[in-house]
C-alpha cells in the first residue's frame, strides 16, 4: 500500500513498524476513509475527520454562477479557478516562517455546531500548542476537551508530519507534491502518471496537509493547486463559515456506493479574493448528527505552551 510506505519511510532513522503496529495503522487509515463523520485520531492529536473523495474517472467540471454587485451579469466559476485563486491569494499574503524543533505551533480554532434536527448552537474556542518535533508534551483542545499529549515514542510517526524539517522536504511544485504524497517523499516516481486507484489516499494526504495551521513557505499554495488537479471535486454556491460569511464551497465527491457519494466536507472561499474562510462539515456523536462550521482564527510559532502570539 502506497500510504503505508509513505508512513513507514517518512523517518528513515526510525525502527520499522511491527506487524501489529502496521495493522493498526492500516485500520486507522481505512476507518478514516469509510467511517461516518466522527472524530478520529490522526497522528498524535485528535482531528476532525477529513473526508476523502473516492476514485473518479474524470474531474467534476462543475461551475457556479456568482453574482457581481456592480453588474447584473453573472460569471461561471470552476473548482479549478477557485483553488488556483486561493493559491495566488495565499502567496500574496504569506509571511515566511521558520520553526525550530524546540518550539510549538499555536492554533486557535473557532468551531460552531448545531444538531442537524434543530437545537441550540454551541461555540468552541479551541487553542492548541503542538510540539514542532514531538519531543515535548503538547497541549491540545478539541471541541472544548483539553488534554496533554505525550512526547513521541521511538518509531512513532504521524501525518501531516509535525517536524518542520520533514515538512520542508515536501515539494512546492503542485505536480511533484501529488507524486511525493502518492509514493512517499524519499522515492517519488515523477514520470509515473497518476492512476484512478492513486487518487483517494493522495487526496486525503493533500487535504490533511491543508488542515495544518502553519506550513513552510509555498507549501500551502502548492497544496491548493494540487487539489485543483484531483478528480472528483465540485463547487457549491452560498456556503457559510463559522462567522456566517457567505462564500464559494469546494467539495470532494466520491463515486456511487461510497460514504462520499453525496459529498464530503466543504471548504469555503471568499467569492471575490478566493481567500480560504473555513470549513462546513458534519459529525455524528452519541446518535446525534451535528452541522459544524469552523475556521482558524490565529496561528503562529511560539516558544512555550500557553504562550500566545
Amino acid at each position: 500500500m502506497n500510504e503505508m510506505r509513505l508512513l513507514r519511510e517518512w523517518d528513515a532513522d526510525a525502527p520499522p513498524l511491527t506487524d501489529h503496529a502496521r495493522a493498526r495503522a492500516r485500520l486507522r487509515l481505512y476507518e478514516s476513509m469509510t467511517a461516518p463523520a466522527t472524530p478520529v485520531t490522526v497522528g498524535r492529536r485528535p482531528l476532525l475527520r477529513i473526508a476523502v473523495a473516492g476514485v473518479a474517472t474524470a474531474a467534476v467540471a462543475t461551475t457556479v454562477l456568482i453574482a457581481n454587485d456592480s453588474s447584473p451579469s453573472t460569471q461561471p466559476v470552476s473548482a479549478t479557478t477557485v483553488l488556483r485563486g486561493a493559491a495566488a491569494e495565499d502567496r500574496r499574503l504569506e509571511k515566511p516562517i521558520a520553526a525550530r524543533d524546540d518550539q510549538f505551533i499555536y492554533t486557535k480554532e473557532i468551531i460552531k455546531e448545531t444538531p442537524a434536527g434543530g437545537g441550540r448552537t454551541r461555540t468552541y474556542v479551541d487553542e492548541s500548542w503542538n510540539s514542532v518535533d514531538g519531543s515535548k508534551k503538547s497541549y491540545v483542545s478539541e471541541l472544548g476537551h483539553k488534554q496533554w499529549v505525550p512526547v513521541y515514542q521511538p518509531g512513532q510517526t504521524n501525518w501531516p508530519p509535525s517536524r518542520w524539517t520533514l515538512l520542508k522536504q515536501l515539494p512546492t511544485d503542485p505536480h511533484k507534491l501529488l507524486i511525493a504524497l502518492r509514493d512517499g517523499p524519499l522515492k517519488p516516481h515523477y514520470n509515473r502518471p497518476m492512476k484512478a486507484a492513486d487518487w483517494p489516499m493522495t487526496q486525503f494526504f493533500v487535504s490533511s496537509l491543508l488542515r495544518t495551521s502553519v506550513l513552510p513557505k509555498g507549501l500551502r499554495s502548492a497544496a491548493y493547486e494540487a487539489l485543483a488537479a484531483v478528480p472528483g471535486i465540485r463547487v457549491l454556491p452560498h456556503q457559510k463559515n463559522a462567522d456566517g460569511r457567505v462564500g464559494i464551497g469546494i467539495q470532494y465527491v466520491g463515486p456511487a456506493g461510497t460514504p462520499w457519494a453525496g459529498g464530503g466536507p466543504v471548504l469555503v472561499f471568499d467569492p471575490d479574493t478566493y481567500r480560504y474562510l473555513g470549513m462546513h462539515d458534519r459529525r455524528t456523536a452519541g446518535g446525534t448528527t451535528y452541522e459544524q462550521w469552523s475556521y482558524v482564527a490565529a496561528s503562529a510559532v511560539v516558544d512555550r505552551v500557553m504562550q500566545r502570539p
